[in-house]
């Protein structure tokens, strides 16, 4: 008896971008109201260049220096790509990361603000910046208080930073759903629409919760080390 041939898996790509339409879809969203980032931080060229060949175009990396590395070759050779900073940003690094981004999503404090706003008024580039929130409240990570996020955006707004949405990391090992929605919570009382939330292990709960944005690595590319996203 000849054995079944087993279902063809679909590539790492097309899963998850199946992914975030069943999750939109269940929560009576539009799938293309949800950008898939796709986090090639730590990854070569080689490994980015599949993803860039099936038609994405959206990728998110966590260093300046290593994302002025190896993007300015690749967007030579594929026009249309959109990066996004979504890791921590020193302040000396501002002038490079507005030359090189179209979005920044971890502004978390007053000194990034004032850094960020010298460099977009010199430079008369303006990338979309997301206000990371600490939304679990962990001392090891980045992001601005939730009691600190009023003043943040104001400060933010008033520097002529272009704010479009809130960025969040919940806390690992915990449920989080929660936290996605206290993020959507607030970014609704501050007149924000967009939302940076989700990633390899949680992105659909995030797409169900509202997220604009979800930052996806491991999905993709495979684990690498502990810096998969």
């Amino acid at each position: 008896m000849t054995a079944a041939t087993p279902p063809l898996e679909a590539p790492p790509l097309e899963a998850v971008v199946a992914g975030i339409a069943h999750a939109a879809r269940l929560a009576g969203r539009k799938p293309a109201d949800v950008t898939l980032i796709a986090v090639s931080k730590t990854h070569e060229a080689a490994a980015i260049r599949p993803l860039l060949d099936a038609g994405h175009r959206v990728f998110g990396e966590n260093r300046v220096a290593e994302a002025a590395a190896k993007w300015p070759a690749l967007r030579e050779a594929y026009p249309g790509v959109a990066l996004h900073l979504i890791g921590q940003l020193q302040s000396n690094k501002a002038d490079e990361a507005v030359a090189l981004f179209d979005a920044i999503h971890a502004v978390d404090r007053p000194s990034l603000v004032e850094a960020l706003g010298k460099a977009m008024a010199k430079s008369g580039r303006r990338p979309d910046c997301f206000v990371q929130v600490n939304i679990g409240a962990e001392e090891q990570k980045g992001g601005c208080a939730i009691a600190d996020l009023s003043a943040l955006l104001d400060s933010a707004r008033g520097a002529g930073l272009p704010v479009v949405g809130l960025m969040c990391i919940p806390p690992a090992d915990l449920e989080p759903a929660p936290y996605f929605a206290l993020l959507a919570k607030l970014a609704r009382e501050a007149g924000l629409d967009r939302l940076s939330m989700g990633m390899s292990s949680d992105y659909a709960t995030a797409v169900t919760l509202g997220a604009t944005h979800v930052r996806v690595g491991s999905a993709l590319f495979g684990a690498r080390g502990s810096a998969a996203a």
